[in-house]
């Protein structure tokens, strides 16, 4: 999963009289150190949480079926959120600035953990996942916030920074959850709290306001609409193809966050220990593709081989993951299924090319509600599926690891897909002719921008 999401500021057209420049102001050290901070607390107080959430929700229903299925209600609700509010809270930093909603965010993420902590049935723990949706959507302004204090040569790098800032937090994150989570599962949800509150009280004191009032804007409902941004898959014939491979890869991934901690405590009696270290090995493993091997591979086999290769990877390594007899072959498979990182670049490179420049920012947007939608219909898919095969009609005894046969069947389409759609390199499109105001993630080049 990409950590870096599109959410920056449209930089105002120049050619206007009262426009105010498009030039971002120096950037402020202390301002990205907290950006980078806040991710990483972020992210870490969200990866606590992986290990022992899935158990306390199966503890609550009784029985691991019915409990898998209300864990993928769960997931749908809160992905669901992420969907609805991440535009709206980037419409409301344009209009009233970054720093109150990163703090306001923070705050009510904080709250929201002691929330679930206490919370004494699985109604309760519902709310407290629905209100995480919206508060945890904030990482477009934190985007934006990077945008605005940073010139456009230096955005790729520090947005690079604000990735490795996801990846620390990811990595530590399960392994802190799964030792607090072995001791009692409530635990790790007051260690969350403790960091999203230290993230807002930090930001209070030291956070300056990055985007000047005279660049605000006001707010409005269209810029808030999650919808609006997927209208421009539709504009090429092979961007609507890749579209389609991107929903597919995103899809297929969602049976990772859905089932495998209930899996692996229920196939291989996994406790919130192991699956923490387990999931400490997933993140460790992204870092070594995204960070060390993308550039290399691409640059050796091209986009479309590159994409093809960690489609075709993705795939084989969810059949080992639905069949492995032994809990080593199950970690094996986290190995074998890393590659998928670096489909995930060559298919932006390759989308970046099928539109214009001045569109860069609207494709990444588009990625982004592309990735939310399967957040609310994979872990139904998922959860419902795994249920179905544990219970007590399944179709197929002792394949509890369906789910995963699943993921790995929609991963074999996306690169039955890519394999058709993807021809060869297509000639950059030319600007419009009346370019209208482009938005940060449109300084740079399309392969850049990807």
């Amino acid at each position: 999963m990409d950590p870096v999401p599109d959410g920056g500021p449209a930089l105002p057209d120049a050619a206007g009289p009262d426009a105010p420049p498009a030039v971002a102001p120096p950037p402020r050290r202390a301002a990205l150190a907290f950006v980078y901070v806040t991710v990483v607390l972020d992210v870490l107080a969200f990866g606590i949480i992986i290990p022992t959430l899935p158990p306390l929700v199966v503890g609550f229903a009784g029985a691991t079926a019915s409990g898998a299925e209300i864990y993928g209600l769960f997931a749908a609700a809160w992905a669901l959120m992420q969907f609805l509010f991440s535009p709206v809270l980037g419409a409301l930093s344009d209009r009233f600035g970054r720093r109150p909603v990163l703090i306001l965010s923070a705050l009510g993420l904080g709250l929201d953990y002691v929330f679930m902590a206490l919370a004494p049935s699985l109604a309760w723990l519902f709310v407290g996942r629905v209100i995480s949706g919206i508060t945890a959507a904030s990482f477009p302004t934190a985007g934006a916030y990077i945008a605005d204090v940073t010139p456009p040569e230096g955005r790729a790098r520090a947005f690079g920074k604000m990735g490795a800032a996801w990846g620390v937090g990811f990595i530590m994150g399960p392994a802190l959850g799964g030792l607090l989570g072995g001791i009692s599962l409530r635990l790790p949800f007051w260690a969350a709290a403790s960091l999203s509150l230290a993230s807002a009280v930090y930001g209070f004191a030291l956070l300056p306001e990055s985007l000047p009032k005279e660049r605000r804007s006001a707010f409005s409902w269209r810029k808030a609409n999650p919808l609006g941004s997927l209208k421009l898959l539709r504009s090429h014939p092979e961007l609507t193809g890749l579209a389609s491979v991107s929903f597919l890869n995103f899809l297929a991934f969602q049976v990772l966050p859905s089932t495998y901690v209930i899996y692996a405590g229920y196939r291989f009696g996994w406790g919130a220990t192991m699956v923490g270290l387990a999931m400490t090995l997933v993140g460790v493993c992204n870092i070594i593709v995204q960070g060390g091997l993308t550039g290399p591979v691409i640059a050796r086999l091209g986009e479309r081989r590159t994409l093809l290769m960690g489609l075709l990877f993705g795939s084989l390594a969810f059949i080992v993951f639905g069949l492995a007899p032994t809990p080593v072959t199950f970690l094996a498979a986290i190995v074998l299924y890393a590659p998928i990182g670096l489909a995930g670049p060559s298919l932006q490179a390759l989308m970046s090319r099928r539109v214009s420049p001045y569109e860069q920012g609207k494709l990444q947007g588009a990625n982004s509600s592309i990735m939310a939608l399967t957040g609310v219909v994979g872990p139904g898919i998922f959860t419902f599926t795994f249920a179905a095969f544990i219970g007590p009609r399944a179709p197929i005894t002792g394949l509890s690891g369906a789910p995963f046969l699943v993921a790995s069947g929609l991963m074999l389409v996306a690169w039955l897909v890519a394999l058709r759609v993807v021809r060869g390199r297509p000639e950059p499109l030319a600007p419009p002719a009346t370019p209208g105001t482009p938005s940060f993630a449109q300084a740079a080049p399309p392969e850049e921008a990807a």
